[in-house]
């Protein structure tokens, strides 16, 4: 019997490297909905030969990061109202679940953190940043639901971000917003008065309300 061979130590590194700056951008909102990729572009921006970006791709279509036509066309997601509506139904079940699980560990370090953080999403609304939007307000939720040692429901809410990510974007360049959302501030508010229902009307609020103008 043959045993397969492995790819070399240098290709894995090369996959992973490139996966994980894809998967970021793509998250982040880097790149607007309905973005093409080629295998070759991808290689020659990342420095990598062919197989490691074909890997790479194969894993964030799995994801639901990227899609992948019929004819081999690879692009970001461009999602119907009807799929927004449903990614924004289970971000409204799983994020007030972390959030609730996370308050019993939500202490005064956590509580500052969050407002760092939400001072940063403030300053990329001030400039007009989207992606600096997306990145600060991804955080901002993700450092909190670390604290909820739920590695298997973050992992869930991660993909749903993924599919999310350049129709953020997209919304926040749209919507032009002035001020940083009010619901990080209730959020914050439950946290320091160990407002469980609060806190999850607040987390549920603020993760479904701009989707809203998209799916509507």
């Amino acid at each position: 019997m043959l045993l397969q061979a492995r790819p070399s130590d240098t290709t894995a590194a090369a996959h992973d490297r490139l996966y994980r700056a894809l998967r970021t951008q793509v998250m982040h909102g880097e790149l607007p909905p309905g973005q093409a990729l080629t295998l070759r572009g991808l290689g020659r921006a990342f420095g990598v030969s062919m197989t490691p970006a074909r890997e790479a791709v194969r894993r964030l279509v799995a994801e639901g990061a990227l899609t992948l036509s019929a004819s081999g066309r690879i692009s970001t997601p461009e999602l119907s109202p009807e799929r927004i509506e449903e990614l924004a139904a289970i971000r409204a079940l799983l994020e007030p679940e972390l959030a609730a699980r996370a308050l019993p560990r939500a202490h005064f370090a956590l509580i500052e953190r969050l407002k760092t953080i939400n001072a940063a999403c403030a300053e990329a609304v001030t400039k007009q940043d989207a992606v600096g939007y997306v990145r600060a307000n991804l955080e901002f939720h993700r450092t909190l639901y670390l604290r909820a040692q739920a590695p298997a429901m973050l992992a869930m809410t991660e993909t749903v971000w993924l599919q999310l990510g350049p129709t953020m974007r997209a919304l926040y360049a749209r919507l032009r917003r002035n001020e940083p959302p009010q619901h990080h501030r209730m959020i914050l508010a439950a946290l320091k008065a160990g407002d469980e229902p609060g806190l999850r009307l607040a987390v549920r609020t603020d993760v479904t309300q701009g989707l809203r103008h998209l799916a509507g």
